[in-house]
């Protein structure tokens, strides 16, 4: 299954990519899922970055004292 994503680009770019043989829906559908991937892991880099962060300020005494207590 497929959607469609509309996007304006130049004539001449237009002109210019019929002038060749490539497939450019797949070229861009490529470029957009790689892009995407790179952006999500970065996301995903960052939060892991700061819940690190925020561990790093836990008392881990503290913890083993309470888990022993309950």
């Amino acid at each position: 299954m497929s959607t469609v994503y509309g996007i304006r680009i130049p004539k001449k770019l237009r002109e210019l990519m019929a002038s060749v043989d490539i497939d450019w829906q797949k070229e861009i559908s490529g470029f957009i899922e790689a892009r995407a991937k790179k952006a999500l892991m970065s996301k995903y880099l960052e939060e892991s970055r700061e819940k690190l962060e925020k561990m790093k300020n836990i008392d881990n005494a503290e913890l083993i004292r309470e888990d022993r207590e309950s």
